[in-house]
């Protein structure tokens, strides 16, 4: 046999990069939900992370083109089913803003209370998983006995423990009573020494701190160019938070810190929502102590809000106002426009586009959701990363797929 043809495995085994394609997902326990990454290996070492999204597609945003501006709270607070009341404020924001209504004081204090609960609730599940991930049970535990307060004041406003569907046009379902503010205070007094055991069992963990710490850096640069927004742009050093740079609701009115961190990895972006837990809870106490008189939905003559039931069955005008908001055909006139608000959620921003053509169902409506746009910044900061930091980092990013894939 020729000489050169015995030294062409030689050759080729000198060049030739063995690299290995996994399948991560999308039932997996680290992703937490139906996310599929598809990860080409050197040994454990991640190559390049291609994330197969769209398990989790329920055509949300499609269905915003056959329901009624208040039919369609429903829908929305599935998109982000672990803060589900920040949804339906943010969804209703930007109806109000195409309608031009002023909310009364005590309805935007209200929302701005169920809007910080559901951002601690949030925050909550993401860092109590995360820890969960990393071998942390205890922590998780923890943190999800302060998640169930958190639902009671929901089933209390409601009726309904997870997805409350509370908002409406112009207004919410129900005031708050007695019950609904006694379970709120009952909230801020047991989370400090909730969040304080939490942090003494993750902060003092090695495990943790060496699976976090210099782990999925994303540099402030990286960020931006990324689009990042919420926790994960705070952490590499980006300071914007929609409450404070585009204030919304009665925001201005509460005294409360943006938390940042320059380092960018896993650890910063825990230590940004632990902090951001303590400011949302200065938010609420600050709110339910000074929770404004008055009603809860704008005036019944300009025919936005449903009317609640006492008014429906003891007013002609409130039975007539009913009826024409929840007849077909009927109804509420919008004017016939464009319009994108957005406001500062758990994962960072969260906005809706709007177009109306007249009725009270929207012509088309669009989400600007963070965990989409958050999820991109992913396969760059995996690479070069071991098959053990997937859960770390995912963690890290608090990715939910209802939201990303819609």
């Amino acid at each position: 046999m020729p000489a050169n043809l015995l030294d062409e495995p030689e050759i080729e085994s000198e060049h030739k990069e063995y690299h290995w394609t996994l399948n991560f997902g999308p039932q997996h326990p680290a992703t937490h939900t139906t996310l599929r990454l598809v990860l080409e290996l050197d040994g454990e070492r991640i190559v390049k992370a291609t994330p197969d999204i769209g398990y989790l597609h329920s055509g949300f945003e499609k269905l915003g083109e056959h329901l009624n501006f208040n039919q369609y709270v429903t829908i929305v607070d599935r998109k982000n089913y672990i803060s589900p009341p920040m949804n339906e404020v943010a969804w209703h924001n930007a109806v109000e803003k195409l309608l031009d209504i002023e909310l009364t004081r005590r309805c935007q204090y209200i929302r701005v209370i169920i809007g910080e609960l559901s951002r601690i609730s949030d925050h909550l599940l993401c860092v109590g998983a995360a820890a969960l991930d990393l071998g942390a049970f205890t922590a998780f535990l923890f943190c999800f006995n302060q998640r169930e307060l958190i639902n009671d004041v929901y089933e209390e406003m409601s009726g309904y423990r997870f997805h409350p569907g509370y908002t409406r046009v112009g207004g919410v379902l129900h005031d708050f009573n007695d019950r609904v503010i006694t379970k709120v205070r009952a909230v801020i007094a047991s989370l400090p020494k909730a969040l304080l055991d939490t942090e003494k069992l993750v902060y003092r963990n090695k495990i943790f701190l060496n699976r976090t710490r210099g782990i999925g850096i994303l540099t402030r640069d990286d960020a931006l160019s990324l689009c990042s927004t919420g926790p994960i742009a705070r952490a590499s050093g980006v300071i914007y938070d929609l409450r404070k740079d585009e204030p919304y609701l009665a925001y201005p009115d509460f005294d409360f810190q943006v938390p940042y961190a320059t380092e960018g990895d896993c650890y910063a972006r825990f230590q940004v929502r632990l902090e951001e837990i303590y400011q949302s809870l200065k938010i609420v106490e600050q709110a339910i102590e000074n929770l404004p008189s008055g009603p809860v939905n704008v005036p019944i003559a300009e025919k936005f809000p449903v009317p609640d039931k006492g008014t429906t069955y003891n007013s002609m005008e409130g039975l007539i106002q009913h009826f024409e908001l929840i007849m077909p055909n009927r109804g509420m006139e919008s004017p016939v426009n464009e319009v994108y608000a957005a406001i500062e959620s758990p994962n960072g921003e969260l906005g809706y586009y709007l177009v109306s053509d007249g009725s009270q169902t929207a012509w088309r409506t669009r989400t600007r959701p963070p965990s989409f746009i958050n999820f991109q910044v992913f396969p760059h900061v995996i690479k070069d990363h071991l098959i053990a930091d997937i859960g770390a980092i995912l963690g890290s990013l608090n990715i939910i797929a209802a939201e990303l894939d819609r």
